[in-house]
């Protein structure tokens, strides 16, 4: 995994928060049958450069109304989400080992009744790109043009026809305070002619594809000026499973 530590961070130091290289350990302490490891493993990096450099919110501002929002549409397999929000100080993290078991609040999927700094319960695939084309709309009609939303989805999720709705919605309404970041493993059923950026670039989007793992490109990718319009990033990172060989050819 490349790293780079040169650029600001969001949020800054905060007392007790915890590095990058802590964030495999946080989430090794997460157990359970119903874990969605490959779910989870590949948005890490992602989420670290966000919640690290990009986005205006910490515990502090977790409340205030001109915060910026994240919202975790791939909801199943949250275990990285959780890890990075008790590294940077939104729940503790002995919370952790207790992920998924009837008392705690880090269920199977994320609860924004429950856990510190979640903006909504999520896990049901398709539905976090709309709410974000939402929020986006609300913050606008309330007059708030600086925070910016955030929304993480799964190339999966573009199977759903809700989230095609969405981004074509946002593109000629010019939301450019939404971001959406796509963590492409190759498990979406459907392909994209010339990629999924295009898609969104078919919509009036401004997109951009980076290595899910390169962490200076993440971030360059994040910050990447799009006056007018919406910003996708597909951040590709290793299949989530081999891919299918075709069966041998039978002898005439």
């Amino acid at each position: 995994m490349t790293t780079t530590a040169t650029e600001p961070t969001a949020a800054g130091s905060l007392p007790g928060s915890h590095g990058f290289d802590e964030l495999p350990r946080l989430m090794g302490l997460m157990t359970g049958d119903e874990k969605h490891g490959p779910a989870a493993t590949s948005t890490l990096d992602a989420l670290w450069v966000l919640y690290d450099r990009v986005l205006r919110v910490s515990p502090a501002t977790a409340a205030d109304p001109d915060r910026d929002r994240f919202l975790l549409s791939k909801g199943h397999g949250p275990m990285a989400y959780y890890a990075v929000l008790a590294a940077k100080g939104f729940v503790p993290a002995d919370w952790l080992p207790g992920f998924g078991t009837y008392d705690s609040p880090l269920g199977h999927h994320p609860d924004r009744m429950l856990v510190p700094g979640v903006e909504i319960g999520s896990g049901s695939l398709g539905h976090g790109l709309p709410l974000a084309v939402g929020t986006a709309l609300g913050l606008r009609a309330q007059g708030r043009t600086g925070p910016a939303v955030w929304v993480l989805i799964g190339d999966a999720e573009l199977d759903e026809g809700s989230n095609h709705e969405a981004l074509a919605f946002a593109g000629p309404a010019g939301l450019d305070r939404l971001h959406t970041l796509v963590i492409d493993n190759s498990s979406a059923t459907h392909g994209w002619r010339g990629g999924i950026a295009s898609r969104f670039e078919a919509a009036g989007w401004s997109a951009a594809t980076v290595d899910g793992r390169d962490h200076r490109a993440l971030y360059e990718a994040f910050r990447a000026p799009h006056p007018g319009r919406p910003h996708a990033v597909v951040a590709r990172v290793e299949p989530k499973a081999p891919a299918r060989q075709a069966a041998p050819e039978r002898a005439a």
